[in-house]
């Protein structure tokens, strides 16, 4: 049997165009989850095909359409490039059984990939995908993939095309009002960064005294210049286009439009947990709702400390929204959110939606009168002052070639007494999980270490509420090192420390 190609790392299948992501591989995949559809009893609900601004993603999209459809599947392919949080959100409209979404997100420009949502929108469980790497295998074995021209797919009804723009617009202005931010008088600067989510935010905030303008709103697969993840060090343009402009915000969306980057009034950078935190307290205090905040690991203890001053739950999983999701649909979570940008909310669907989020966070300003600096001021003045960082390292080539390909099934059961329960995808770094195995500090930077958390990847607690997090990327060949603390130079020396403690 040849060797399974589809690996679900914490959000889908990515490879490399034309190396490992190829038209066979996603007619593959395509047929591995018309096999799962059909065995959960969810084809006779169809299933929706959608698609970034990609080099080739309709056209991946269009042969993963094939596949579904000579399933006897109905597929409703979108007519455009979507963004992914549209397509959550068509899902539930449309009572799909759950949808095929051709991207890759934040990746570089070679990367596609290959999401699978359930029929609830949200991203799939790790059940779900190793139902569908299953299937990949059995496929693999018997060499069973079938294939309809999407010519006779159309005509026989088996594939329908669907614009979901409207009613996910109809939707929004559901929730928010959309009129009293349309005569706001805010100067807001959008970068669509290339991606999937060009032109939505503009479309729903025009028509008023509100200033919109948006800078990359063009499809170009290359990203010049930039990876289309909303990070400082891809915001050049968008910091430079906020001070020319005297404008009061800049608000960025990734490639698929899931995930959100704010920058200030100056042009400076907010940091994902900053937005994460402005967020749940325009909830919290400016709707006044209640209810549980779900957060990965990897995120701020300022959550934790609203918790504290609202009354509220918090909860902290594994990072991946897939263990975000199900736990706010079994307990009607407020919000859930991740160190990556990515938040999703109650009464829209369990999953990420950078557009959603951006409209809410300029309602906060709207609501509060402040911009975006005077807000982080206001809530540095209820949870304290916190800074955080996060830096990613390149496997080292000479180490690259020690991968341990099950490494899931080899890491040790305890770590100085301590059960581990480490959730690495495939491929990760025995290497470096050995060095920091048998290097666990009593002290970091002077500092006791009071807890010591293997939710996912390894995770430092510090006595003054500081921390530091060392795991690898679920979906690139990273190792991530995150720190957050009171004073930007401690940030900074334990970043410095945990890549001493990872040996790179």
């Amino acid at each position: 049997m040849n060797k399974n190609p589809i690996k679900f790392g914490t959000d889908g299948w990515r490879g490399i165009i034309a190396e490992d992501f190829t038209f066979d591989n996603v007619r593959l995949c395509a047929q591995a989850v018309a096999d799962y559809v059909k065995q959960a009893g969810l084809a006779h609900r169809g299933l929706i095909v959608g698609y970034d601004t990609r080099f080739a993603s309709e056209d991946f999209a269009a042969a993963a359409a094939e596949v579904i459809a000579a399933n006897g599947i109905k597929v409703y392919l979108c007519s455009k490039a979507t963004p992914t949080p549209v397509i959550s959100y068509g899902v539930k409209a449309q009572q799909a059984g759950g949808a095929i979404i051709i991207t890759a997100s934040h990746n570089p420009a070679r990367w596609n990939g290959f999401k699978y949502k359930s029929e609830f929108g949200s991203s799939a469980t790790d059940e779900v995908t190793m139902e569908i790497e299953n299937n990949v295998a059995h496929i693999l074995a018997t060499g069973e993939i079938k294939q309809m021209p999407l010519a006779q797919a159309l005509e026989r009804g088996l594939v329908e095309y669907l614009d979901l723009a409207l009613i996910y617009r109809q939707h929004v202005a559901n929730i928010i009002d959309l009129s009293q931010l349309r005569q706001s008088q805010l100067k807001v600067v959008i970068d669509s960064m290339h991606g999937a989510g060009a032109g939505y935010l503009k479309t729903l905030l025009d028509g008023g005294m509100i200033k919109v303008a948006e800078i990359n709103g063009d499809r170009n697969p290359l990203f010049p210049g930039i990876q289309p993840e909303p990070i400082v060090a891809n915001l050049a343009r968008l910091s430079a286009t906020i001070r020319e402009q005297g404008a009061d915000v800049g608000l960025a969306t990734d490639g698929d439009a899931d995930r959100l980057g704010v920058m200030d009034e100056n042009g400076t950078f907010l940091t994902t947990l900053q937005v994460f935190t402005l967020l749940c307290l325009y909830l919290l205090e400016v709707r006044g709702e209640r209810g549980l905040i779900v957060k990965t690991i990897s995120t701020t203890a300022m959550l934790d400390r609203l918790g504290e001053i609202f009354g509220v739950p918090v909860r902290h999983t594994a990072v991946g929204f897939k263990y975000i999701a199900p736990i706010m649909l079994a307990e009607n979570a407020l919000i859930g959110g991740e160190e990556s940008g990515g938040f999703g909310f109650r009464g829209h669907v369990p999953e990420r939606d950078g557009i959603l989020a951006a409209l809410y966070f300029l309602d906060l300003m709207v609501k509060t009168g402040k911009k975006p600096s005077e807000l982080i001021e206001y809530l540095y003045s209820k949870v304290g002052t916190h800074h955080f960082n996060r830096v990613d390292v390149k496997f080292p080539a000479a180490e690259r070639q020690l991968i341990i390909e099950h490494i899931k099934h080899n890491y040790p059961q305890y770590i100085d007494g301590v059960k581990v329960d480490v959730n690495f995808p495939e491929a990760e770094h025995q290497t470096i999980i050995e060095r920091i195995k048998h290097n666990r500090p009593q002290y970091i930077d002077g500092v006791k270490v009071v807890k010591f958390d293997t939710t996912d990847g390894f995770r430092y607690i510090l006595a003054d509420n500081s921390w530091l997090l060392i795991r690898f990327s679920g979906t690139e060949p990273l190792l991530r090192i995150y720190a957050e603390s009171s004073t930007p130079a401690q940030v900074a020396r334990l970043l410095m420390l945990g890549k001493e403690l990872a040996g790179v």
